[in-house]
């Protein structure tokens, strides 16, 4: 990474040095943006060139009605016998992608890879050609998959029904190590999401003067980068110190917000590299660095990248997670499962909401039915093993304290109750906006009550009687792009009285101040439900997608309904 940015630092400044005079009086291109491409970005003789064909989709369900252009480079070494890696241009091969190609492909620089040049979408009005719709920053701006689902559901099936101008069949690979993605300003945040989003399917990043601002959010992103478990992707960055789009400099700053996302990246100890020039809002400095761009994120190829939890400054992820441990699935659980409880053994329950059963994970690791436990209806487990449920309200999440008391929520009512072991039910609160999770503290002193068509969840103190006083909304959770609300369905406490909520965006863990402090992805990206288990609750279990997984962790997690246990101390933050 050093090594590249000293490489252009120093060619930078002889050319500064050797053009400005000349450039100024000519009135040609300030000398900030005086830039020359190297011999890897012009066509060399006996290197093998590719070949390119393009063609217009109109067919996208994603994003219907659009219009856009397709450009498809192939290699000349492409035989068409094996899938070839990908990468993804935003607003067509730009920087000079078919001659770095032929020229680092022949090097051996990188490997045999077709490049897809994607423009972004147009929607013609009913009065053709007048005001259409240009979708390029719904499109590349918005924080979420829908551009990831346009290209891997749609375009690329579309390039593969086609053959390469020498008439070979298209095979692009579906491994997410082989695929990169590039793109500047809004391509540059495009080609970042499409990563950021989707690590499943792209795991290497080029982006230039990337529109890491206030356009449709993207200057959320390095709030997010620092808070969120490292994710298996690889990043180039470059910009310049007079970066500012001049069409909206209202939304943000471009230069801050490169460096502002770069540091995220160094913080949460992604691999990445950057390259910062004195250029404006241009992609001359980015076709110049392409080649070395290209170089970096390709090397060690095919060398999976990895995700880099080990090397997060985030002072609690760094508290909680096992380094070594990942999410495993519990492949014999099912696509089904919802609404996980633990009793005093650690065995985890779980509804399987298909077959309208519920089930039990055992310390043996193996999955069983549970016909004792009624299908399809809330339920939580007392100190003595006793499974519990909650007659006379149609309950939503349910927690059993060790003195007996029961506290629940009634999404659909938008209230929330307490149960005496006597069966009186007292209303502790209601026109909450579709309430689920509910914890108490680990010492027994506050309760906490997440809605799920909101961003907040609420404290209560709980008074002796177990009743409960002084609401504040105090949780704020994080908001994927693509809803309005967190989503967040059951939740619980660890032995240090944090929080853990299922949510939209995974797992989303939260301080004794109401705020969240880390983020954990899912494999199948939603959190619906979470607990802690087994013999030593040290095992975070979650629902995602339907499916069961399992993670080791360093803090051990702390169920209602043990007895009070006192916290470290803590302050005001």
């Amino acid at each position: 990474m050093d090594t590249i940015r000293v490489r252009y630092i120093v060619r930078l400044v002889a050319a500064a040095f050797a053009c400005a005079g000349a450039l100024a009086a000519d009135n040609q291109l300030p000398s900030n943006d005086n830039y020359e491409v190297g011999p890897d970005s012009l066509s060399q003789p006996g290197v093998p060139q590719g070949k390119t064909f393009s063609f217009k989709f109109e067919d996208s369900k994603v994003f219907p009605g659009t219009s856009r252009s397709i450009t498809v480079y192939v290699p000349a070494q492409y035989k068409g016998d094996k899938p070839a890696c990908v990468y993804v241009g935003l607003d067509d091969l730009g920087f000079g992608v078919p001659v770095v190609f032929d020229n680092l492909i022949h090097k051996g620089e990188m490997p045999v890879t077709i490049a897809v040049g994607v423009s972004s979408g147009t929607v013609a009005s009913v009065n053709e050609p007048e005001n259409p719709r240009f979708n390029r920053s719904f499109e590349f701006d918005g924080l979420n998959d829908a551009l990831a689902r346009c290209l891997v559901e749609e375009i690329f099936p579309e390039i593969e029904k086609r053959q390469t101008p020498d008439g070979l069949p298209i095979k692009l690979s579906r491994d997410p190590n082989d695929r990169c993605t590039g793109g500047g300003s809004t391509g540059g945040i495009g080609a970042f999401t499409l990563a950021w989003e989707r690590p499943d399917l792209f795991r290497r990043v080029f982006s230039a003067i990337g529109t890491f601002v206030g356009m449709r959010g993207g200057d959320r992103y390095p709030v997010l980068v620092r808070k969120t478990e490292p994710k298996p992707i690889r990043i180039f960055m470059q910009d310049g110190s007079n970066d500012e789009w001049m069409g909206g400099p209202e939304v943000g700053d471009w230069w801050m917000g490169n460096q502002t996302l770069q540091r995220a990246l160094e913080f949460s100890g992604y691999e990445h590299a950057y390259v910062w020039g004195t250029g404006p809002h241009s992609g001359r400095h980015a076709t110049a660095i392409f080649p070395d761009a290209m170089r970096f994120l390709w090397k060690d190829w095919p060398k999976p990248v990895q995700a880099q939890t080990a090397r997060t400054q985030n002072v609690v992820l760094k508290t909680i997670l096992d380094p070594e441990a990942t999410w495993q699935i519990v492949s014999d659980a099912g696509a089904a499962c919802d609404h996980l409880a633990v009793n005093p053994q650690g065995v985890i329950f779980f509804h399987d909401t298909a077959a309208n059963r519920t089930r039990k994970l055992g310390a043996d690791g193996r999955i069983s039915n549970e016909p004792a436990i009624a299908a399809g209806k809330a339920f939580t487990f007392e100190a003595d093993g006793s499974a519990v449920t909650v007659d006379g309200i149609k309950a939503t999440c349910v927690l059993a304290t060790s003195s007996g008391n029961i506290y629940a929520t009634e999404a659909d009512a938008g209230k929330a109750w307490l149960i005496k072991a006597d069966g009186t039910k007292t209303l502790l609160d209601e026109g909450l906006q579709h309430p689920t999770g509910i914890a108490l503290s680990p010492d027994g002193l506050w309760l906490a009550v997440m809605e799920s068509r909101t961003h907040w969840g609420y404290s209560y103190r709980v008074k002796p009687d177990g009743t409960v006083e002084w609401k504040q909304p105090f949780y704020w959770a994080h908001v994927p792009d693509w809803a309005d609300d967190s989503g967040a369905g059951s939740m619980c406490m660890d032995c240090d009285g944090r929080p853990y909520v299922a949510t939209h965006l995974g797992v989303q863990i939260f301080d004794r101040n109401g705020r969240c402090r880390g983020i954990l992805p899912l494999p199948t990206g939603e959190a619906t439900s979470v607990c802690f288990g087994g013999t030593k609750f040290d095992i975070l279990f979650v629902t995602s997608g339907g499916k069961l997984y399992q993670r080791h962790m360093k803090v051990v997690g702390t169920p209602s309904f043990i007895a009070p246990i006192k916290l470290p101390p803590w302050g005001g933050g």
